[in-house]
C-alpha cells in the first residue's frame, strides 16, 4: 500500500456541524420573511427549525410560505439563505489536528461540493482558509464534478502534487463521498459523529463504503497513524 503523502477533508459535517450553518441561514431567511411579509423574525425561525428537526429537507422555504399562506416568491429566501455570511465554528478539534497533520508532514487538501462563493464564505467564517495545501469546491469544474464524481479528487491531487492513491479523503456523507474517493483510487475514512446530517445513512453498496469509519476527527487521525 503505497505510503500516505495527503490528507484531503471535506467541509460540511467533517470540520463544522452543518446545522449550525443551516440555522444561521434560518436566521437570515427570517429576517428576510419579516421585512417582505410582516412575519415576526423569531417566529419564522422557529417554524423553519421545526420542519428541519422534523426532516424536511430540499423545499423547506416552498412549504414554510405554504403553512403561513403566503403567495410569495421562494427564490428571494433561497437568495437570502445562500448570500448570508454564516454564524459558524468549526469543530473544536478541527483547528489543532489540522496544525498537528501538517507538523507530521502531511499535505492537507479540501474537497466540498457547492458553489464556490458559498463553500469559501463557510471556510472564512470558521477561519481554516489559511490551513490547506490546496482547496477545490466542484463547483469551480462544473455541476457534472460534483460527488460521486471523482474528478474533483483527482484535480486536487494533481494540485497537491500527489498520486490519489498516496491520499486519504475524510469526509462523512455516504450517499457520495466514498464513491468518489475510490473511483479516483483513494481511501477514505468517515467521520461518523453522533447528530450529523448523514449520520443515519449507510451505504447503498460496498461501492459506497468507507474503508475506515471513525466517530470524531480525532479517531479519523489516529487511523492516519502518526509520524515521527
Amino acid at each position: 500500500m503505497p505510503r500516505t503523502r495527503a490528507v484531503v477533508f471535506d467541509l460540511d459535517d467533517t470540520l463544522y456541524p452543518e446545522s449550525a450553518y443551516v440555522r444561521s441561514g434560518f436566521r437570515a431567511v427570517a429576517a428576510e420573511a419579516a421585512r417582505r411579509y410582516g412575519v415576526a423574525a423569531d417566529e419564522a425561525y422557529a417554524e423553519l427549525e421545526r420542519m428541519f428537526e422534523e426532516g424536511v429537507r430540499g423545499d423547506t422555504f416552498d412549504r414554510w410560505l405554504k403553512s403561513r399562506g403566503i403567495d410569495g416568491d421562494v427564490a428571494d429566501l433561497v437568495a437570502a439563505y445562500r448570500a448570508h455570511e454564516p454564524t459558524i465554528e468549526p469543530f473544536p478539534e478541527a483547528p489543532s489536528l489540522l496544525e498537528r497533520l501538517r507538523a507530521q508532514g502531511y499535505l492537507l487538501g479540501l474537497l466540498s461540493d457547492g458553489e464556490p462563493e458559498i463553500q469559501y464564505g463557510k471556510l472564512n467564517a470558521i477561519g481554516l482558509r489559511d490551513a490547506f495545501d490546496a482547496m477545490l469546491v466542484s463547483g469551480e469544474l462544473g455541476r457534472d464534478a460534483w460527488k460521486p464524481s471523482p474528478r474533483g479528487l483527482l484535480a486536487l491531487a494533481e494540485r497537491l502534487g500527489v498520486e490519489p492513491s498516496e491520499a486519504v479523503y475524510v469526509s462523512d456523507n455516504p450517499a457520495k463521498d466514498f464513491k468518489a474517493a475510490r473511483d479516483a483510487g483513494m481511501r477514505s475514512i468517515r467521520v461518523r459523529r453522533e447528530g450529523g446530517v448523514y449520520s443515519h445513512l449507510e451505504p447503498e453498496c460496498a461501492d459506497y463504503a468507507p474503508d475506515i469509519e471513525a466517530e470524531s476527527l480525532a479517531a479519523a487521525a489516529e487511523a492516519l497513524g502518526t509520524r515521527d
